[in-house]
């Protein structure tokens, strides 16, 4: 069955994401609340069993419907969110984000009609330890090559380091370790 290209969401999507992440722990709704009001947030825990994976995310949906956050589900599909992470080849009605690396996966990543792609990794991650980093030249090459799609940076990022980003490539940032939220 040939994938279709799906049409953009046209409203106004958030500039700060946060990853959720296992490493996060007890944390992880305390950092939630403390996005800035209309932040996003992807909810992973792939490793959690099915029931308690929806459990949490109905707790972290609550705190992202108060707090006017964008939601969005990595993996299995959970309903309830304003979109999917990765959710390559999915009929959705909501957000697409996707992630990408090189060349290849930002040509799919348009032909999907992605809203967001996750371009990874900017700068070394604690997240994949050893994964080669792409650095500000190639970042900035591939980013251009992902129009119309906007970019989010991810890996590494930091607030400063996002304010140091050209604004004309990149549309937003992404992270886990900089909301604070990881146990060391």
């Amino acid at each position: 069955m040939p994938m279709s290209r799906r049409q953009p969401i046209t409203r106004k999507l958030p500039k700060i994401w946060m990853m959720t992440d296992p490493r996060i722990g007890d944390g992880l709704l305390a950092a939630v609340r403390k996005l800035p009001s209309g932040s996003g947030v992807v909810f992973r825990h792939y490793a959690r069993p099915k029931e308690e994976r929806r459990a949490l995310f109905a707790r972290v949906r609550r705190i992202c419907r108060q707090r006017g956050h964008i939601l969005l589900v990595a993996g299995e599909f959970i309903q309830g969110g304003d979109g999917v992470h990765g959710g390559a080849g999915r009929r959705h009605a909501g957000i697409c984000t996707i992630p990408v690396h090189n060349v290849r996966e930002i040509r799919r990543a348009i032909r999907l009609g992605a809203d967001l792609v996750f371009l990874s990794p900017l700068y070394a991650t604690r997240s994949h330890p050893g994964a080669r980093p792409l650095g500000l030249s190639r970042f900035n090459s591939l980013a251009k090559l992902a129009r119309p799609a906007k970019v989010i940076a991810l890996g590494g990022m930091t607030r400063a380091r996002a304010a140091m980003l050209k604004p004309h490539i990149l549309y937003g940032w992404a992270a886990i370790d900089a909301f604070g939220t990881v146990r060391r």
